[in-house]
């Protein structure tokens, strides 16, 4: 008869077995290095672009969902001279950032040296030619002249009794071309760069769009990528409106848990070159799931179409940035000088809401159609069992997702960029209102509730 020690041991033994290869397969210690990497990246720009209190970024970034569970063991050390971040779990499992003057910050991998554009930022920002958008307001602070107006900028930056906190940073509201109110936290200004998160995918697809009016690159072409060309393989199928739409079938899902390829992807230096490898596991335009490493393979197109990092920069700014005005932007390369496009790039609130009046414009701005004519709408009808559209979530959906916004008091026309704790550019072409709310929910919705409340009121306070 085999003793119960025996058995014991034998079951502890698989059992640990089991452990090890499950660590093997899931990689735990990636998981933890994305959310070290997270916290070291968020220190960084918050820090040494938008100027804020290192102390209090540490206390909100360690709150967000995931990395909560891990804030007690988390510790960073910042070099105000280097201008390195450094973030780790009790001395392990260490990720680093740094800042180079005008291109934001870098992830650091290992020994390699980042690449590091040569462009002269401070010409670039200069344009030939006046902005074609008119000025959106003077320049001080914008206080509502409107009671209503002013209870609901009050309601969108009041706290809670209880977590989740709102943590909101700036709210702009455009109204027919003008700011009509606008508010910030303490420390933040009409100048302060604020990072946009997955907003910055709409920017990629203005960018897209660009070149797609100047005849460089269509959404139904086959996605222009080399690795993709061999004729036994099945992703030369996947084109450019896929990418855009999420729907490529490529193995990229997100569920920013830190165990998914997308989070995975900030661990390299080449983000594009990690995405790139994906295999395919559905038909190209069947399956929508969200993927930032898409979004990724987008901006190495729009580098590869222009001609290089510098030649990206350039043309953002040329093409984009200062025809609408915008002037307080920081746009962030991955370390080999690809766009970081599915997720770092700064930019004021004020720019942020300038960027949302090209689409409430239908991609007009100063009579000049800086988008292709069907662009917009194109870019905004829902994509196949979503409420995602393309760069851009959309209230014109049967998605249940969308129906709930609406029920919230956002009209069934409204669209919007969204990001990370609950950045947001909500724009309303019924209403010709653009309203801009930056922060830092950690609510699982970005605080939508909250939203809601403040476009309702918003809409009633400058209803005729």
């Amino acid at each position: 008869m085999v003793s119960r020690k025996l058995v014991a041991g034998a079951v502890a033994a698989i059992l640990l077995l089991a452990g090890v290869a499950a660590a093997a397969i899931f990689r735990p210690d990636l998981a933890i290095r994305v959310a070290t990497g997270f916290v070291a990246h968020n220190l960084c720009v918050k820090v040494f672009v938008s100027g804020l209190d290192p102390q209090a970024v540490f206390a909100e970034a360690s709150d967000r969902a995931g990395i909560r569970r891990l804030r007690h063991l988390l510790g960073y050390h910042l070099d105000a001279t280097a201008r390195t971040v450094e973030a780790s779990t009790l001395g392990l499992f260490r990720s680093r950032a740094a800042f180079h003057e005008g291109q934001g910050c870098i992830d650091l991998h290992g020994a390699r040296q980042p690449y590091l554009l040569r462009s002269d930022l401070q010409a670039q920002k200069v344009p030939k030619t006046p902005p074609l958008l008119a000025d959106i307001a003077g320049r001080g602070v914008v206080e509502p002249s409107d009671p209503k107006l002013k209870a609901a900028l009050d309601h969108a930056f009041e706290e809670p009794a209880a977590p989740p906190f709102r943590r909101t940073k700036a709210v702009v509201v455009l109204h027919d071309g003008r700011i009509i109110a606008e508010r910030y936290a303490a420390g933040i200004g009409v100048e302060t760069p604020l990072p946009g998160f997955s907003m910055t995918k709409a920017v990629v697809n203005a960018l897209i769009g660009i070149l797609t009016q100047q005849g460089l690159v269509t959404p139904s072409m086959p996605a222009p990528i080399p690795e993709w060309r061999a004729a036994s393989d099945p992703r030369r199928e996947i084109e450019v409106e896929h990418l855009m739409r999420m729907t490529s079938g490529l193995a990229l899902d997100e569920t920013n848990s830190g165990f998914d390829p997308s989070s995975r992807m900030f661990l390299h230096d080449d983000t594009a070159g990690f995405a790139v490898k994906a295999a395919l596991i559905a038909p190209p335009g069947r399956r929508w799931h969200y993927s930032s490493a898409t979004t990724q393979l987008l901006a190495r197109i729009v580098r590869d179409a222009v001609g290089g990092p510098e030649q990206t920069l350039a043309f953002a700014w040329r093409e984009l940035f200062n025809p609408l005005g915008m002037r307080d932007v920081t746009l962030e390369f991955d370390g080999v000088g690809t766009l970081q496009g599915s997720t770092w790039m700064l930019a004021s609130a004020r720019d942020w809401a300038r960027f949302g009046l090209l689409y409430l414009n239908d991609g007009v701005v100063g009579g000049k159609r800086l988008l292709h004519e069907d662009w917009v709408d194109f870019c905004i009808a829902a994509s196949p069992g979503s409420d995602y559209a393309a760069g851009f979530w959309t209230n014109r959906s049967e998605h249940a997702n969308a129906k709930a916004r609406v029920r919230l008091g956002i009209p069934r026309d409204a669209f919007f960029a969204s990001g990370d704790l609950g950045q947001r550019i909500v724009i309303l072409p019924s209403h010709n209102l653009v309203i801009v709310r930056l922060g830092d929910s950690v609510d699982p919705t970005g605080d939508i509730r909250g939203l809601g409340r403040l476009v309702s009121e918003i809409i009633a306070a400058t209803r005729p």
